[in-house]
């Protein structure tokens, strides 16, 4: 008398692909004459293969500008971070009259009114204008660029209080190059405290971010 046999496979280091339309069998089975097999539905775990997570330990940073108004100034202003240390800002602006014109980031990267719609001075902090190296001054105080006869300002700022990232960034924002000298709040002009009496706005343009520099272990 023929005896039938029950098999039962639960090898777990076997995987078992089933089409998407049904992705959970209650259980596979076959039968033929002879002895009938029967396959359970088997559990699937992923574990992380041996990769090592990726960690930034390093980033240069690098933000540009180019500045342009209904005048014949213009230039590039190109501002550049390494990590979390202070901001280089390197700036190059012809067409200027010769000598200082005070040099600010403004708070919105807004142009569709020209360099009106810019905005005050960046000033997370609240304080009043000044100078650079002031304890008290709006963040996007930079001070004055100086012309030379031909027209043209280069100079080299280094800040602390401009970042191109975190809470504070200035990526967006809007850099502006006016007509006269700013004061830098010590003027005593009822403007003093607020735009550094710098006059109008000549030429701008809003900061834009790009990874020049990226190291991680």
């Amino acid at each position: 008398m023929a005896t039938n046999t029950l098999l039962s496979l639960t090898t777990p280091s076997q995987s078992l692909l089933f089409p998407l339309s049904n992705p959970n069998p209650k259980f596979l089975s076959t039968s033929f004459h002879g002895p009938s097999l029967k396959i359970t539905p088997l559990s699937l775990s992923l574990s992380a293969g041996p990769y090592k997570p990726l960690t930034v330990v390093a980033a240069t940073k690098k933000a540009v500008a180019v500045l342009k108004g209904t005048s014949t100034v213009e230039g590039v202003v190109t501002l550049t971070q390494d990590d979390d240390g202070p901001t280089t800002v390197n700036v190059k602006i012809t067409g200027l009259t010769p000598g200082p014109h005070g040099f600010h980031l403004h708070e919105f990267g807004d142009t569709t009114n020209g360099c009106m719609s810019t905005g005050p001075h960046f000033n997370p902090k609240g304080l009043t204008h000044g100078a650079p190296e002031d304890e008290v001054r709006h963040a996007g105080d930079l001070g004055n660029i100086i012309a030379n006869a031909d027209g043209v300002a280069e100079a080299t700022i280094v800040d602390t209080q401009i970042p191109l990232s975190g809470p504070n960034a200035v990526i967006g924002r809007a850099l502006v190059v006016h007509e006269l000298e700013d004061d830098l709040g010590k003027g005593g002009h009822e403007l003093s405290l607020s735009t550094g009496n710098a006059g109008g706005r000549l030429a701008c343009d809003l900061l834009t971010l790009h990874i020049i520099g990226l190291h991680h272990s």
